[in-house]
């Protein structure tokens, strides 16, 4: 006797929804989270589908209905609650549409709590469509099985973001020009962190005294290279993960 396949299927798509979501709820999706259910994953009637709200957790439905313009859901297990996410800020400096793009996927991927775009003096880009970083973020938890969104907050100046910081929260800087060991510094530290990554060219003299000035701030290298932004982003969103995030606990 064959055996029953497993309920759900390891490729159902998985999808962030407006929660909170609960058993036996029955939910309809209209738009462009219908129309990647119907059109691009071809659901049908009795398929599995993961659904996540970013407030309880992971859930199991089941389609009841696929049309041209709605999907028609009913939840049924709750598999996970929301995951416990490190408590890591990724202060990125804004860079050209493709490179930040780049930024918040992998950052998602990684396991970072917030991301807060910053506007610095040598930023070839000042502005950021919300609702555009969103749906990447939101893509990249979809992708990587997250059960958590980052918070993703709005582009702020630097002198604003040094100013607002909070007391408890240790800011390790990525200077070009120097400083301790990135691995070491982050094994070294326990507590809430950020990482904060300058844009194409770096930071200007000026903005670099005035981080190296805070109380909060703490230089780190990344090597002997000189790092795109995009690339110091994600190696010490890594290095971080792996010696005090949730990679070591794995």
């Amino acid at each position: 006797m064959p055996a029953t396949p497993a309920w759900p299927p390891r490729s159902a798509p998985r999808l962030f929804v407006p929660g909170p979501l609960a058993e036996w709820q029955e939910l309809r999706l209209d738009g462009n989270p219908a129309n990647y259910l119907a059109r691009v994953m071809r659901v049908g009637a009795g398929d599995a589908v993961i659904l996540c709200d970013d407030v309880t957790g992971e859930w199991t439905a089941e389609v009841l209905d696929a049309g041209k313009r709605h999907v028609t859901l009913t939840l049924r297990d709750k598999l996970r609650d929301r995951e416990a996410v490190p408590d890591f800020w990724l202060c990125a400096a804004l860079l050209k549409k493709p490179n930040f793009d780049l930024v918040m996927e992998k950052a998602t991927e990684l396991g970072v709590a917030r991301i807060q775009p910053v506007l610095t003096r040598r930023c070839v880009a000042d502005k950021l469509n919300p609702e555009r970083a969103q749906t990447i973020v939101s893509e990249a938890a979809e992708q990587c099985a997250r059960t958590a969104l980052p918070e993703l907050a709005g582009p702020v100046k630097l002198d604003a973001l040094l100013a607002d910081w909070p007391e408890d929260r240790a800011l390790f800087f990525a200077d070009e020009q120097g400083g301790e060991p990135a691995a070491a510094q982050f094994a070294a530290h326990d507590g809430p962190a950020a990482l904060l990554v300058g844009p194409e060219g770096g930071f200007d003299d000026a903005e670099r005294a005035a981080i190296r000035a805070h109380p909060a701030a703490r230089a780190i290298t990344l090597g002997p290279r000189i790092l795109r932004g995009e690339t110091a982003t994600i190696a010490a969103c890594a290095v971080w993960m792996a010696t005090r995030g949730d990679w070591s606990t794995v």
